[in-house]
């Protein structure tokens, strides 16, 4: 008799348990999820930008686009892959098959765009995603999660699972209101006490450092939080082409003056501590990824 997928994957999970402790030998792995309140402020442009600023300081980097749905990060760099998540949950490839290496080395892991069930996933194909990732034989010192925007279920989750959140924003009241209100849910909803934020798109540093101020005024008057501002990238015309050209402006225009910002953010981020988050190893990524599914188990015939 045939098996249901549901069926499928709730076999399959008892492999799990060996593929988190076999994840947990490997060195800490820094995982940095890359959020947004609102679209449209240049997100997925950090998380590209920033692994290539990370890979040139030599560093292994993965990019897990989270966008499931939308995706655009290998829009983004010109890549055409032959698979993605989606295939992976059709049972079509393996999550190795789905990996691809863009620009200096980096890894991305690209979802589907236009699917629309990729955008809601039970926790039994997340399961399945899970016992794939022990397939992966590809050595990864720091996992960039490029984010939806907004407040859906899956930022919440994958921002639990991380180890650090860094919020992107810029000088628009849309853009601070949303940013604002995604950090207000994962502080009281979700115990996420710590945010990195980072100002985009600005015109000056003087501009980056009072968008930040306008920020952390509110969320520690309300909010049990704390903000930490890690600069700025500037309004950078040669981003813009970059992105015409379907290239990082990293790879594209070195010289540049958001090139020059984004190798300054990767100087920073390297410094960010590991050790001390015990989600810091995949381990926990993928285990409280799980665990926040588990409550909302859904048969998928």
């Amino acid at each position: 008799m045939r098996m249901t997928r549901a069926a499928r994957l709730t076999a399959s999970q008892p492999d799990q348990a060996q593929s988190l402790r076999n994840l947990s030998a490997n060195d800490p792995v820094k995982v940095i999820a890359v959020a947004s309140g609102k679209g449209g402020v240049g997100k997925t442009n950090v998380s590209i930008n920033l692994a290539l600023a990370l890979a040139e300081a030599g560093k292994r980097v993965m990019i897990l686009d989270a966008d499931m749905g939308l995706a655009n990060v290998d829009v983004l760099l010109g890549i055409s892959p032959m698979y993605n998540l989606s295939h992976v949950l059709n049972g079509d490839c393996s999550l190795d098959d789905v990996i691809v290496t863009g620009p200096r080395g980096v890894q991305i892991i690209p979802a589907a765009s236009g699917v629309r069930r990729m955008a809601g996933l039970g926790a039994q194909e997340v399961a399945g995603l899970v016992t794939g990732f022990n397939e992966i034989g590809h050595g990864v010192d720091v996992l960039i999660v490029d984010m939806p925007a907004g407040i859906a279920e899956t930022v919440t989750t994958l921002s639990r699972a991380c180890n650090e959140v860094l919020v992107v924003v810029c000088d628009e009241p849309a853009s601070i209101t949303d940013a604002y209100a995604l950090i207000k849910v994962l502080n009281r909803d979700f115990g996420i006490r710590r945010f990195r934020v980072l100002a985009n798109m600005a015109h000056s540093q003087r501009e980056g450092a009072e968008l930040f101020a306008k920020l952390s005024l509110v969320a520690n008057r309300f909010l049990d939080v704390s903000l930490e501002y890690v600069g700025s990238i500037p309004n950078d015309e040669y981003v813009r082409k970059s992105v015409q050209k379907q290239k990082a402006v990293m790879e594209a225009y070195p010289g540049s003056r958001s090139s020059r910002a984004f190798k300054k953010l990767g100087e920073s981020v390297d410094k960010w501590p590991v050790a001390e988050y015990p989600q810091g190893h995949l381990q926990f990524f993928f285990e409280r990824l799980i665990a926040g599914r588990s409550d909302r188990t859904e048969a998928i015939a």
